[in-house]
């Protein structure tokens, strides 16, 4: 077999692995704990469909391709839960070091070109990054919301954590914002936020 199929089906069936990372948030309606690969599909989704109200003219199928590879690194850095302060310490020391050894399965071009596009999602500088990101804190606050908060209610997560994290949801899109926040208040009403 050609090496460079070999390295693409390597990493190919090594990204398989992302199915079996789960996160704190619940699929709709009380299901069960999402996976990493679930979250990033339903993000790129998410993108296309949203693309009307980014803040900024972007490149859509780069941000869909962020928003599917941003979470590969969890195969070997683990699910980090955003309002887990002890955790988020050592994200950015174990994701670089995953980041590291599954690009570099892949053959060296696209060794660097999903590299580029990882630092750039993490860097949060470009259109493109800050669509991406928008889709990263919406994703999970609709999902809560049709738990009724009981995610957060399980972690007794504070609004103002969440507002914390939901903030840079309008450096992507003041319009997506103006959604969270309603959604937001209305699980403080809810009590579903401390």
């Amino acid at each position: 077999m050609d090496e460079r199929i070999k390295k693409q089906l390597e990493f190919s069936l090594e990204i398989d692995k992302e199915k079996n990372v789960f996160r704190q948030t619940h699929l709709s309606n009380h299901g069960r704990n999402e996976n990493d690969a679930e979250h990033a599909w339903h993000m790129a989704v998410m993108a296309y469909l949203l693309k009307e109200y980014s803040n900024e003219e972007v490149d859509i199928a780069k941000v869909m391709i962020m928003c599917l590879i941003h979470d590969i690194v969890e195969i070997d850095a683990g699910d980090t839960y955003a309002y887990d302060t002890e955790a988020l310490k050592t994200q950015k020391e174990r994701e670089n070091k995953a980041k590291e050894r599954i690009f570099s399965i892949l053959p060296d071009d696209q060794k660097a070109e999903f590299t580029a596009i990882f630092d750039e999602f993490e860097a949060y500088e470009s259109a493109e990054s800050k669509f991406a990101h928008a889709m990263d804190n919406l994703q999970p606050l609709i999902l809560n919301d049709s738990n009724g908060g009981a995610d957060w209610r399980e972690h007794k997560a504070k609004a103002e954590q969440v507002y914390n994290r939901q903030s840079k949801t309008r450096l992507g899109s003041e319009k997506l914002f103006e959604v969270v926040d309603r959604i937001i208040k209305e699980n403080i009403e809810k009590k579903n936020l401390l």
